[in-house]
């Protein structure tokens, strides 16, 4: 069991890391901060670089937390919340990442829920420095903060973009 938690926390944790790289650098295919903060524009957040970077810097923390398995129940919640609001962010597009929908997001979060719940295992840094085992108050408060965090992130700091419905004709037609 330690080793798979090993494996799981590794990939997960890194793939969410590097997530968070391509948001605010050129590297791993990542369009840099101007561009992440360009993604975060389209999508309808405020807050311009600053969203982005904070965003990044909340993938590549929680991410590598979880990957070396280090105050995990913190690291969990702020994938979750990270990824929570990617989540709602794609949700109108479906299940399906085929048609760029929440599956991708959807797994990342339960991935960080389950080793909130489960702990890191015995290969992590928690383990070494003694901090196990977590209360399990604490793993819950982590994945309802998580959530938490990702939905009051993306009330505070979206903005639905206008429909065409929602300008009269005469303002529709402006050049």
């Amino acid at each position: 069991m330690d080793t798979g938690l090993l494996i799981l926390r590794l990939l997960a944790g890194l793939l969410i890391a590097g997530h968070g790289v391509q948001k605010v650098s050129f590297r791993l295919g990542g369009s840099g901060l101007a561009g992440g903060t360009e993604e975060f524009r389209h999508d309808g957040f405020r807050g311009g670089a600053l969203t982005a970077l904070a965003a990044g810097a909340g993938q590549i923390g929680s991410g590598l937390l979880l990957a070396v398995g280090a105050l995990t129940p913190l690291a969990a919640a702020g994938a979750i919340g990270v990824m929570t609001v990617a989540l709602t962010v794609k949700w109108p597009n479906g299940l399906w990442v085929q048609k760029d929908g929440y599956e991708y997001p959807l797994v990342l979060v339960v991935i960080a829920a389950v080793l909130a719940l489960t702990g890191p295992g015995r290969h992590s840094l928690d383990r070494a420095l003694g901090l196990l085992p977590w209360p399990s108050w604490l793993s819950l408060a982590a994945v309802t903060g998580g959530v938490f965090a990702g939905m009051a992130t993306r009330a505070l700091l979206h903005r639905p973009l206008p429909t065409p419905a929602a300008f009269p004709p005469a303002e529709r037609n402006r050049p």
